[in-house]
């Protein structure tokens, strides 16, 4: 076997750490910092204290960007940075904030637009701006990976662009950044973690190193992901997910992910169901799939985590999403052939390839019809009279919500 371990990123970890973060930013030469965070952290007043403590070097903020940012978004923070001269870039918050900040660090140093990049194989330019990346979820390991994840809106497309001028020059991983986080975010969080520990471990681009770290991973979300869901101010539970959450980002980024992640990207784009929920809907039913890999590797898996076989692996999957409320089905969405067809067809992601066994459209398509029978909250299938309950409890909760209550 012959492989390769690379890992530029220098890692920061522990509570209290963000205070670091303009000496952080000086140890780069940056003079003429550009924060990007979410208006959440702008409104509540997060980030005024970073400006403030940074004695002058953080002098702009780029906040207007979506849950899973739009290129045109991109474009226009690199746009700003020529504009200010800015020569750093810190990313506070969770994968959108990094993903828009790795790829307008490139942009704004290089020129040019990201969709020159996104989608076409292009290599992004190497001149790139270094950046400073500081999670606020214990989720998408971003701050160490090399991957920024785009949407294109105007064509229907969300996609990872993989460039090694990605990387941060620095992750300050402070679990005190986390608890703010809502239990849907913790669970969701926590779910992509786990995603992407199981399927860095069964890629086919595995490797030693990475399968050690995605056992370690995935270890620390079954033991405490629920904990951190029903208790978000316990400090223990919080730093072991985001310890969980930083050594899964070094697990799958040099093996990739593999299905459920490509299956995640038409439930997001699709159904706006969120990423992490999204990758956890068909990471238990994989799992069973990939226990005929060839090479016995998704047995190992299993026993290394503590399972008797890859079949409790999956069914402890299944319990751990009952557990912290995330969804087991599709039901819900009352999906019909062309939905289906249209699952299918936007499955077929290069991630797929990276599965240990393949994956045929046959195979989509009766994973689909199987999760659309299932319901969202339990997985059991459900009936006609149990939907129109189901749907009649949503409406419900929309207008209380419409209502303030």
């Amino acid at each position: 076997m012959i492989w390769d371990y690379d890992e530029p990123v220098a890692i920061r970890f522990g509570a209290g750490r963000i205070a670091e973060l303009a000496e952080a930013i000086c140890s780069l030469g940056g003079t003429n910092c550009l924060l990007v965070t979410s208006r959440h952290f702008v409104n509540d007043g997060t980030a005024q204290r970073l400006i403030d403590q940074s004695d002058g070097v953080i002098t702009e903020v780029f906040s207007d960007f979506s849950p899973n940012p739009d290129v045109t978004q991109v474009d226009a923070c690199a746009r700003l940075i020529q504009a200010k001269g800015i020569d750093s870039v810190v990313a506070m918050g969770g994968g959108s904030a990094m993903d828009l900040a790795k790829a307008a660090a490139a942009i704004g140093a290089s020129g040019g637009t990201i969709t020159a990049y996104h989608g076409t194989g292009v290599p992004v330019p190497p001149k790139h701006l270094p950046l400073i990346a500081a999670p606020t979820t214990a989720g998408t390991g971003s701050e160490v990976t090399c991957v920024s994840v785009l949407t294109n809106r105007a064509e229907g497309r969300k996609a990872p662009i993989n460039s090694d001028v990605f990387y941060p020059a620095v992750a300050i991983v402070d679990p005190e950044l986390t608890y703010s986080m809502p239990p849907h975010v913790t669970a969701s969080c926590g779910m992509d973690v786990l995603s992407q520990a199981i399927e860095g471990y069964w890629s086919k681009g595995h490797q030693p190193i990475c399968d050690a770290l995605a056992v370690h991973a995935a270890r620390l979300v079954f033991q405490w992901l629920p904990l951190a869901y029903a208790e978000p101010l316990n400090a223990q539970a919080r730093a072991k997910m985001c310890e969980a959450s930083v050594i899964a980002g070094l697990a799958f980024t040099l093996p990739k992910t593999t299905s459920s992640h490509a299956c995640s990207f038409p439930l997001t784009n699709l159904h706006g169901i969120a990423h992490g929920e999204a990758c956890g809907v068909t990471l238990d039913y994989f799992a069973r799939i990939n226990a005929d890999a060839p090479d016995g590797r998704v047995h190992d898996l299993a026993q290394s985590l503590g399972f008797s076989s890859v079949s409790a692996m999956a069914d402890a999957i299944h319990e751990l999403k009952v557990r912290i409320g995330l969804r087991c089905g599709l039901a819900d969405l009352n999906l019909d052939d062309d939905d289906i067809a249209d699952l299918v067809r936007i499955s077929r992601h290069p991630n797929l390839y990276n599965n240990p066994v393949e994956i045929t459209d046959a195979m989509l398509e009766e994973m689909y019809r199987d999760l659309a029978l299932r319901d969202p909250r339990d997985g059991c299938t459900v009936s006609e009279g149990s939907l129109q309950s189901r749907r009649r409890e949503d409406a419900l909760a929309c207008a209380g919500e419409g209502k303030g209550m």
